[in-house]
């Protein structure tokens, strides 16, 4: 399996994990581009967000809110952020939901 995300899902590659179902897995980013900033994954191995069904996407969406609870960051106010394709700087070819708050994050800022 090469797939890095495969990896952490198969607990070949450790992670500090926040939230986890039977389908989606929730954990920190090594490079956090905010004092939160999570990475929330289906376990199921899929490209990009493109090729997600709409239950995959209910279930990223709904450990998302709970990731943001949990996180303290629901009342203050958080960013969801899928990149897709190599020119939007997806790096790991898996689909994964960025969560990132913790601060006044500013408009229009990529990862």
């Amino acid at each position: 399996m090469s797939c890095l995300f495969c990896r952490i899902v198969g607990g070949e590659i450790p992670a500090t994990v926040v939230h986890e179902t039977e389908t989606t897995l929730a954990f920190r980013d090594i490079q956090p581009k905010a004092p939160v900033h999570v990475l929330l994954i289906p376990r199921e191995h899929v490209p990009n967000a493109v090729d997600l069904t709409a239950e995959q996407l209910g279930a990223l969406f709904a450990a998302a809110k709970d990731v943001a609870e949990a996180e303290g960051v629901a009342e203050s106010g958080y960013r969801l952020l899928f990149n897709t394709g190599p020119d939007s700087g997806q790096e790991v070819f898996h689909a994964h939901l960025h969560l990132l708050g913790g601060q006044k994050l500013q408009a229009g800022t990529a990862l």
